[in-house]
């Protein structure tokens, strides 16, 4: 009795207590890197760094159960799920961060008038170029703003001038500038 109960718990420890250990270290490790990278690419340098010591110590641990349980499956699925997981969630965490700087052009051949003065009014510094276009005049609108003021700012073309064509694109670094306090 006691044998059969040693044998079950070996198994669970086995095929569900290390893989589960695995995955989580995996989606901790990978959640890691996308950040650390994030921040490198952002200008962000003095804690990439330590994130990148933890994710690798992190990484080490994760590993090091996959190598001592070669004959367990479920460890390399785990492996495998733990990193397309921890992509993912990399991914929500540096959209959530919204760390950095953004340019959004735009061009519009309406008249953008109240789009520029909305945009002025909510604090953001804007340039207006008149500008010709593959089909005619067209107004060329340029803002500089903290990545989590950029969706504010589309409801804002969205609602001045809903047909109006805008990017968006990252910037490693600004030197002044007018951005609402």
């Amino acid at each position: 009795m006691i044998s059969a109960l040693l044998s079950n718990e070996t198994q669970i420890y086995q095929w569900v207590i290390i893989p589960l250990f695995i995955f989580f270290a995996r989606v901790c490790d990978v959640s890691l890197d996308t950040v650390r990278i994030m921040l490198l690419t952002k200008g962000k340098r003095n804690l990439a760094p330590f994130l990148g010591f933890i994710q690798i110590m992190v990484w080490l641990l994760a590993i090091q159960q996959v190598f001592l349980n070669l004959s367990n499956v479920a460890c390399y699925i785990a492996f495998a799920g733990g990193f397309a997981t921890g992509t993912y969630v990399g991914m929500v965490i540096e959209e959530k961060l919204a760390i950095g700087t953004e340019v959004v052009r735009i061009i519009t051949k309406k008249e953008a008038a109240e789009l520029i003065d909305h945009l002025r009014v909510k604090g953001y510094g804007v340039t207006n170029i008149a500008a010709n276009g593959s089909t005619g005049a067209v107004n060329v609108i340029y803002t500089i703003a903290k990545r989590t003021d950029v969706k504010a700012i589309i409801s804002a073309i969205q609602k001045f001038n809903p047909n109006a064509f805008y990017t968006i694109e990252d910037i490693r670094s600004v030197n002044r500038g007018v951005f609402p306090s």
